[in-house]
């Protein structure tokens, strides 16, 4: 037992100050600093609002996304895309029959991506972000194109996901945009309430209160248009800090408070009970990205097993890929592919490692553990997952450089995949692990939020939704674009 006899109280290194209280004006709020938060906040303020962010973060760091992002999905109206923004939506909406189209959120939100999101990646360009291969390190290779110099991922054949070559530092470079346009930032402070004409449940939103999580002082705010964007309930299921960290695939500090405060103030809930199961929560799992893997970041890496036998790739129809390039490509007769069988409907599943690989490694013809092999690939592709897609996934720059700094060589080194029951060999980040089944995540894709509109308001006059805030979640470019829509549509909002 630990001796505390001579241990002294740290004292709390911040001045508090719970009798303070200030007043705040502001045309925009905007609740929840984020990639959405941010995007948000740039663009109300690009229209001449006065705008205010309110985080109970770092904004420079805050967020899902405040890591970085090495894909962009959705970026139907690059030049180089072979799919438009309209077909794109009818494809998915016919593959998925749901509300929700994955990581690509609801109907509407994914349609409001498929048309703005290359906009939203130009956007952090100008303010920065290198997106391109302008130092032609991948010249030649077949998912760059050679005279935009944008890069690929996944289907190499209509090109509508962007591989973002600088996507660590992207929070930095919107933080720095927000200052250019003189935002107001408000870093920890909790927003606690929405605040509504006369107090009353369902009234027009005028506002929001908050709360300095380092001094106590309490603040309200006055906005003429407000807009959630603090993400959905992720952190509610594994308390323990020591089960987070590397180990959690969204912040851990996302606790859901913008939809109680939604719901509070009279905003109607959609699709409330929808959850998705917590596998990519709390210590059963791995470093995210951190292990072998073929899937999403690390696609279509080879893998062999523990006596260097390749498992083989196989498109939607089982018809083996005898190529590395092959697997960047729909199948005969196929529109395009979504990255993630078996999740994906028959029309956009894309290749795959053999379905049957659970069986085979149980009948001893596969014997584990496996290993990405690296070595194995192109060196186009080899450095292109270990060098350009790891470094600027996010939460993921930490791997890259302990391991680098470790010895790991992606040109000799091969990184073992975790050993597991066989029927986890299916599709799956193999770095999930196996959490608890009552772990859940509530809305990366799947779960439920405010309804919103068109303009992306919520039932309530005055409230906008952004992000993972909307039902059915999203991804990072999700969030980008569905924050410069509401952004915009809050700032009109507010000159009526």
């Amino acid at each position: 037992m630990m001796n505390t006899e001579n241990l002294q109280a740290m004292e709390w290194p911040y001045p508090v100050d719970y009798e303070k209280e200030n007043r705040v004006k502001a045309d925009v709020l905007v609740l929840g600093g984020g990639i959405a938060g941010c995007h948000a906040a740039i663009n109300a303020a690009r229209r001449g609002a006065r705008v205010v962010v309110v985080d109970k973060g770092a904004v420079r760091r805050s967020g899902s996304g405040g890591a970085g992002v090495d894909h962009w999905h959705l970026a139907c109206t690059n030049p180089c895309s072979r799919i438009s923004p309209e077909e794109m939506v009818e494809v998915l909406g016919k593959a998925f029959k749901d509300y929700f189209y994955l990581e690509f959120g609801n109907a509407m939100t994914s349609y409001i991506t498929a048309r703005e999101s290359y906009d939203a990646l130009l956007d952090c360009e100008q303010m920065g972000v290198k997106v391109r291969d302008v130092d032609d390190e991948f010249a030649g290779a077949e998912f760059r194109d050679e005279e935009t110099k944008l890069m690929f991922a996944y289907d190499y054949e209509n090109r509508f996901v962007i591989r973002v070559n600088g996507g660590t530092d992207i929070k930095v470079a919107l933080y720095r945009e927000l200052k250019r346009l003189h935002v107001t930032i408000f870093d920890h402070v909790m927003a606690t309430s929405l605040l509504t004409e006369g107090g009353r449940q369902g009234a027009r939103v005028v506002g929001a209160t908050g709360v300095n999580v380092r001094t106590g002082e309490f603040t309200t705010f006055e906005a003429k248009a407000t807009i959630i964007s603090m993400n959905a309930p992720t952190g509610l299921w594994a308390f323990s800090t020591e089960l987070g960290g590397t180990y959690t695939f969204q912040d851990p500090n996302n606790t859901g408070e913008g939809t109680a405060m939604a719901w509070r103030a009279g905003a109607e809930l959609t699709m409330m009970e929808r959850s998705t199961g917590g596998v990519m929560t709390g210590g059963f799992s791995y470093p995210m990205y951190g292990v072998g893997n073929a899937h999403n970041t690390w696609f279509a890496c080879t893998i062999v097993d523990a006596e260097g036998r390749e498992i083989p790739w196989v498109d939607r129809d089982g018809n083996v890929l005898k190529t590395v390039p092959e697997r960047y490509r729909p199948a005969p007769g196929q529109r395009m592919f979504y990255y993630s069988p078996p999740l994906s409907p028959y029309d956009i599943s894309g290749p795959q490692l053999i379905p049957d690989l659970p069986e085979r490694v149980a009948r001893g013809e596969f014997k584990l553990p496996l290993y990405a092999d690296l070595p194995g690939m192109p060196e186009h592709e080899r450095r292109a997952l270990w060098g350009l897609m790891i470094p600027h996934e996010g939460k993921c720059w930490i791997i890259y450089d302990t391991y680098t700094r470790a010895g790991f060589d992606p040109d000799r080194d091969m990184l073992q995949v975790p050993v597991m029951p066989p029927e986890q060999y299916v599709f799956s980040a193999w770095w999930m692990g196996m959490s608890p089944r009552q772990w859940r995540d509530g809305g990366f894709c799947g779960g439920g939020g405010p309804v919103i509109d068109w303009d992306l308001r919520t039932t309530l006059e005055g409230l906008y939704a952004a992000g993972c805030q909307t039902a059915a979640g999203g991804d990072h470019a999700t969030a980008a674009t569905t924050g410069r829509y509401a952004g915009r549509k809050a700032a009109a909002c507010a000159k009526t």
